[in-house]
């Protein structure tokens, strides 16, 4: 085989491949195929620098990592409001109407899967990113090339953000959970578990065995001309990814409420596992007007399918203690199939809502689950008790640890930071990135260090050793080396980075910088009183904090013994315009917004992510958009970067 036939060759088997996953239309016998496959293996065996961009062998994995990087989206990918009832679609509608007066819709089905941002630059596939935290997700770029539905190389050559749903089809998620229930003994809870679990392969080998499909749903960055979503849209499906099976545009809630129905009528026929419908105002720059509040995008919402009710029986209940030593119960309920999913455990949250729908073990009761929506009981059947029902009581020690509990009432916790069930979940939050920043010390390798015995508690990990890591599986001397310098360069870190990384309930990072700028090490002998005075510290926080550092205050101080973390000096803001203002920032600034937001907290003011009529002042740079036209709508006093700067001198 020449490399001119080799070329040919891959682009055949590259079509035939999209008519047999993408157009669901195949165009060759599976004999052709793979004769031909081998054959372009043979070549790129041999000629291993000739190996195309898009071959079709990068398709089958084989890269294994040890682990995740992280990936930055250029854009941020937002979650959807969600609603339930076609009385809350209307008052969406009327909320966007009138801001933007009429418009029209684009609306589609809303696949339950996992989020996925692709990165395209010069037409090839540079990087795929889950969707995480909206701004950081976790780097799958190896494993996503497997997915045949995903183009390695696309007709476009400029920087462009494709965003989707990675989902498995419901008859190859039962086959995935045969397999799996015979290897393992444990099957996914749902197709969206499946597609999450198989894109967070180690070894993307496993990933090519699962036949999952990407079906794209929006874009982020991008430069295109297009006015409208759906014409955008249109342009992507025809760079070879999958268009949805149906969608339409609609103008009143009367068509947005028959195309809800129709959808609700296809569920069987549609191959994936559907959660609802999503609406999305199709012009784009009536989306930009309307912009985004903190969680959601103000345009888009995401109608969801009613939820499927069962009847079922409450077998027992479990104890589940979490990372902050909260016991939360678990219904373990009779198995019942709801929607395409084997339920076997329901959330309960706390024992006073066990109190409160009068639950007893033995109990039969409707649950219901509505998309990823864990399932819940809604009511017990007190009319089928036979006298075998069994009352459940409310807990005084921890079921794991047998430490004395904390009764708040609504909440029940565990103090005991050596709690074995809080270990994993607490030293994860510890190692967190917005915590103590351990590079390397994911869950996964948490659990791992944990289960060896190399790890104890939170406080173990500085003394953990080299010598303790060697031989453990993936455990390579670079690596070994790489997480205890991660470990060492906590030392020194704020104290507000710390107080938010032991976990303490209630306390977030916000009220753990309030708190260390306020009280330094004296926060282990703070008091109710002494909190509850300070603006921001509610009386729940006060009494969380307190006894925490009553059960736990000899581990606290052993950790400012060994970490010493810096204590920043209580400054107070000397008299300037924007000293106890509301300010709110946007657009494209000279110096990096957070480091504008920082300096105007130095100078006391607060500084808010959106406009209102409390706003005191709005400063914008070049671009700014929505908020801008709010500012001024209220008559808010707006300041260009320059105005600001011109302001402090």
């Amino acid at each position: 085989m020449t490399k001119q036939q080799y070329k040919q060759n891959s682009q055949t088997l590259n079509s035939w491949a999209d008519a047999y996953y993408v157009d669901d239309n195949p165009i060759a016998t599976d004999d052709e195929y793979d004769t031909l496959y081998h054959q372009v293996l043979d070549y790129e065996a041999q000629n291993s620098d000739d190996i195309l961009a898009d071959s079709i062998s990068k398709r089958v994995g084989g890269i294994v990592r040890d682990e995740f990087s992280k990936g930055t989206h250029i854009l941020r990918m937002w979650s959807m409001e969600d609603v339930f009832t076609n009385f809350e679609v209307q008052n969406w509608l009327d909320r966007t109407s009138k801001n933007i007066g009429e418009s029209r819709y684009f609306c589609e089905p809303k696949f339950d899967g996992a989020s996925m941002n692709l990165l395209y630059r010069d037409g090839l596939l540079v990087s795929a990113i889950t969707r995480g935290n909206g701004v950081v997700g976790e780097d799958v770029t190896d494993n996503v090339r497997t997915i045949r539905s995903v183009p390695l190389r696309i007709d476009y050559t400029d920087e462009i953000e494709i965003r989707g749903e990675v989902v498995i089809r419901k008859d190859d998620f039962e086959i995935i959970n045969k397999e799996r229930l015979a290897q393992r003994g444990e099957s996914f809870a749902n197709p969206r578990n499946a597609a999450s679990g198989s894109l967070r392969q180690l070894d993307s080998s496993v990933t090519a065995s699962r036949r999952l499909f990407f079906y794209p749903w929006g874009v982020g960055a991008n430069i295109l001309d297009e006015v409208k979503l759906s014409q955008k849209m249109e342009f992507v499906y025809t760079l070879g990814f999958i268009p949805p099976p149906i969608t339409q545009s609609c103008d009143s809630i009367e068509e947005i409420e028959e195309f809800y129905q129709k959808l609700i009528t296809m569920r069987e026929e549609i191959p994936m596992m559907m959660d609802g419908m999503v609406v999305k105002v199709d012009e784009v720059t009536k989306q930009e007007e309307l912009g985004y509040t903190g969680k959601f995008p103000k345009w888009m919402c995401a109608y969801k399918f009613p939820a499927v009710e069962k009847v079922t029986k409450v077998e027992s209940i479990t104890i589940q203690v979490g990372r902050t030593g909260v016991l939360t119960p678990v219904a373990e309920v009779s198995s019942v199939d709801i929607d395409g999913a084997m339920v076997s455990r329901a959330t309960l949250h706390n024992f006073e809502e066990i109190e409160r729908k009068g639950l007893m073990v033995g109990d039969s009761v409707i649950i219901i689950r509505s998309g990823d929506v864990i399932p819940k009981i809604t009511k017990v059947l007190t009319d089928r008790r036979d006298g075998t029902q069994i009352a459940i009581t409310r807990p005084t020690i921890c079921p794991t640890c047998q430490s004395e509990v904390l009764d708040e009432g609504i909440q029940i916790k565990c103090q005991n930071l050596d709690c074995p069930d809080r270990i994993v979940n607490s030293i994860t939050h510890f190692a967190s990135k917005s915590r103590m920043n351990i590079d390397g010390l994911g869950s996964k390798i948490v659990e791992m260090l944990v289960n060896d015995g190399c790890i104890t508690d939170i406080m173990s990990l500085y003394s953990l050793k080299y010598d303790d890591m060697v031989g453990m599986d993936g455990f390579k001397q670079r690596r070994i080396e790489k997480l205890l310098d991660a470990i060492n360069a906590t030392k020194g870190i704020g104290l507000n980075r710390l107080l938010s990384a032991i976990g303490i309930e209630h306390i977030g990072e916000t009220a753990s910088k309030l708190l260390a700028t306020e009280f330094g090490l004296d926060i282990v002998d703070v008091t109710v009183e002494q909190l509850v005075e300070l603006d921001g510290i509610g009386e729940e926080m006060a009494k969380s904090l307190t006894e925490f550092m009553r059960v736990n205050r000899e581990l606290v101080l052993k950790f400012f013994q060994i970490i010493e973390p810096k204590v920043e000096e209580k400054i107070e803001a000397k008299a300037n315009p924007f000293k106890d203002k509301i300010v709110v920032l946007t657009g494209a600034m000279s110096t990096s917004r957070n480091i504008i937001k920082e300096r105007l907290e130095l100078l006391g003011a607060k500084v808010s992510g959106s406009v209102s009529k409390k706003t005191d002042f709005l400063i914008y740079g070049a671009d700014a958009g929505s908020k801008l036209t709010k500012a001024k709508s209220l008559g808010v006093s707006t300041l260009t970067e320059e105005d600001m700067e011109e302001l402090l001198k």
